[in-house]
Formats: structure tokens, sequence, C-alpha cells
């Protein structure tokens, strides 16, 4: 296995296990999904990820296929779909964001029809008919002008229109201030969820159960964004996070963009470190 497909485990694990009220973690199951299905879900898409001679809509449909060989069930198309580019990016080398611009600009039709295989192959919740570029149809523009058609709606597709901004600014600026307060695993990553699911309503909440209940999602996130953030012992939070998760869990409301974000945006910082081991080894 290659470092870009064992990041990709490693940062599906690191998400796994950290407490994210209203989505799957090693401290609750929900949605009718587990931890270990998440965790082998991971394992069986990172190949296909990390395949360095692929284009980006064929690891995308191949991690599709190989989760639904291991698991039977959607539990990562939007992880997959935030990845797949991340570590295409990574395998050009030089700086991931400029990397990345340059792969999204690159996206064919052949990209968009993979994509488009994926989605129906992983029915994902509450998707409906969209009244361009419909996935039930053969692709008439690339995936990037699929993805930007799509971005008022859905934030995994604003992520290719807006060259990862949410993962590289909202996501990292979290990442990085829970790590210069020295907090360990699994919180930098609760850090990243809660900014996420703070800034924006979550799109798996919206096309579920409508933009109010994403909304009003957003809003206790962020009171109690307010009172993780100012914990100077962040697992003294855990009580109040798990007390949410269960009322979400209840309600029915799954936060997964914010979830297949954080992937992301631990994803990347892996990503990075390796860029920079790279480097620095010549």
């Amino acid at each position: 296995m290659n470092k870009i497909a064992a990041a990709f485990i490693a940062s599906c694990r690191d998400e796994i296990e950290a407490p994210k009220p209203g989505n799957v973690h090693i401290f609750a199951a929900g949605h009718g999904m587990t931890a270990d299905e998440f965790l082998r879900s991971a394992e069986a898409a990172a190949p296909a990820i990390g395949e360095s001679s692929a284009l980006v809509g064929d690891r995308i449909i191949a991690a599709v296929e190989a989760t639904w060989a291991s698991v039977g069930m959607n539990t990562n198309l939007g992880i997959i779909l935030l990845c797949a580019p991340l570590a295409a990016a990574a395998q050009m080398g030089g700086d991931l964001q400029s990397a990345l611009k340059s792969v999204l600009a690159g996206l064919t039709r052949a990209d968009a029809a993979a994509a488009f295989r994926a989605i129906l192959r992983a029915s994902p919740a509450g998707l409906g008919e969209a009244p361009r570029h419909d996935v039930r149809n053969a692709p008439n523009a690339t995936l990037l002008e699929a993805m930007r058609a799509a971005a008022d709606r859905d934030r995994i597709a604003y992520q290719y229109a807006f060259d990862f901004a949410d993962v590289f600014e909202t996501g990292m600026a979290a990442f990085d201030a829970a790590r210069r307060e020295s907090w360990p695993a699994p919180w930098p990553t609760v850090a990243v969820y809660l900014a996420f699911l703070a800034s924006f309503p979550d799109s798996h909440i919206a096309r579920k159960t409508g933009p109010a209940s994403a909304a009003t999602v957003q809003g206790e996130a962020a009171n109690l964004r307010q009172r993780f953030v100012r914990y100077s012992n962040p697992a003294e939070a855990l009580p109040d996070l798990l007390a949410f998760d269960q009322r979400l869990k209840a309600a029915g409301l799954n936060p997964g963009t914010s979830a297949d974000l954080t992937v992301a945006t631990v994803f990347a910082d892996h990503l990075t470190r390796i860029l920079i081991e790279r480097r620095n080894n010549g």
C-alpha cells in the first residue's frame, strides 16, 4: 500500500474515533451504521483512492464499488468524492492547493461519467432529480462543470467549484488552532467537525429534512462550539458532545457532509506532511 492510501485510511480512522454529534463514531453507532463498517469501508476504498495511474473519476467509481463489495451500503460516497482529487493532487507534487486547482481544472467528461455512475451506485439519501447534469443521464459537461452547477445546494460540489475553500480555510484553521493548544487526538478532529457544522447548514441534512432543519442544527452546533473551544481540557466536553449526539440521532438527523469535510481536512493535512517529507528528502 502506498503512502497516499495509508493516509486515507488514517484520516478515516481519525474521523471515526472522534465523537462527532449526529454522525457515526466509536462512542455510538447511528443511522443503521457502525464504526466498524466505516473502518472496513476505508480499507476497501483506499487502494483506489491511492492509485496513481487512475483518473479522478476512475478512482471514485472503483472506491465506491470496493466499498459496496465490503459492506454492502453507502458509507463513504462524500468522502470518496472529496479525497479522490486531493490524492491526485498530492501525487503531482509541489504545493497541495496549487496542484489541486490543476487537477480540478483538468477534470473531463469521462470523470463526470464515472462519478455519475458512482453516485447512482451509492444512491445517497435525498438524491432527487437535478435541473442540469442529472446523474441518471450521460454527462454533457466535465465533472467540474457539473459540480459548479450543484454548488448552491451541495457543499461537496461547492468544494470542487471553489478549490476546496472550506477544507483549506475553515477546516485547516480549526485543526491548526486545536493543535496550537496541544490538544491530543481526537480533539483536533472534533474541532474541525464542529467548525463545519457551525459555519453553514449541513447539506446532507438539508437534502433529507429540509433547510430549516439544517439551519436549526447549525445554530445548536454554533452554541456547542462556543462552549467546546473554551475548555482547557477538551475531554471534559464529552458529555456535552454525546448529549447533542443523542438528540440528533433520535431525530434522525445526520450531518454527513460535515463529517465528509472533516475527513477531507484531515486527509489534506496528512498529504501536506507527505509532500513536505518528500521535498525534505530530495
